[in-house]
């Protein structure tokens, strides 16, 4: 992992991403992005997860967040490594999944190529945290996440893509909580 893609202060605000091995497009049923808002409450209600700004797109997901435990490279492999067994297990236990063997097989196929995994991997290794020092690119960064499923061609419109925090940014709450970021957007 390069110099420049590390957790270095503990209490800091990060921008992360991340994303499925290969770069699956594995979020398409509303059965495994409610596996993705469910940790995420999870970890906001009991790790210490502060959560500013998010996406859910198809292959790869973005926070801006802050470890209130001090401990953001934690969560995140937390959040990373439920996240990949509930998928998996939601995967494994829909007989409406018409990919299911084949994105068992590549999940598996991902894992034989790294020695520290036992069978499946889902995501990739790593998070390229970038941390954010200043309200011009805490702001820039927050556009960066809501015009994602825009410039990838789902939505004309930020607040129209149901998995980001562009919703909340318009009142709307429905999805999942954020916090505050403590500036007028």
């Amino acid at each position: 992992m390069s110099r420049n893609y590390k957790f270095y202060n503990k209490a800091g605000l990060y921008f992360v991403s991340f994303a499925t091995v290969y770069w699956i497009d594995v979020f398409t049923r509303q059965l495994y992005f409610n596996v993705l808002v469910e940790s995420v409450s999870y970890c906001r209600a009991t790790k210490g997860m502060e959560l500013y700004a998010y996406c859910f797109m198809p292959s790869h997901v973005h926070f801006i967040f802050r470890s209130n435990n001090e401990d953001p490279s934690g969560l995140l492999r937390d959040f990373k490594n439920f996240t990949a067994k509930s998928v998996i297990g939601a995967i494994e236990n829909n007989a409406q999944e018409s990919r299911k063997e084949w994105l068992l097989k590549m999940f598996e196929r991902a894992g034989k190529e790294k020695s520290n995994i036992s069978k499946y991997q889902f995501w990739q290794h790593h998070n390229k945290p970038i941390e954010l020092w200043s309200e011009k690119v805490i702001k820039q960064k927050i556009d960066y996440i809501h015009n994602n499923p825009v410039i990838s061609g789902f939505v004309a419109s930020p607040e129209d893509w149901k998995y980001s925090s562009a919703r909340n940014y318009q009142d709307d709450n429905t999805v999942l909580e954020i916090d505050e970021t403590g500036f007028i957007e």
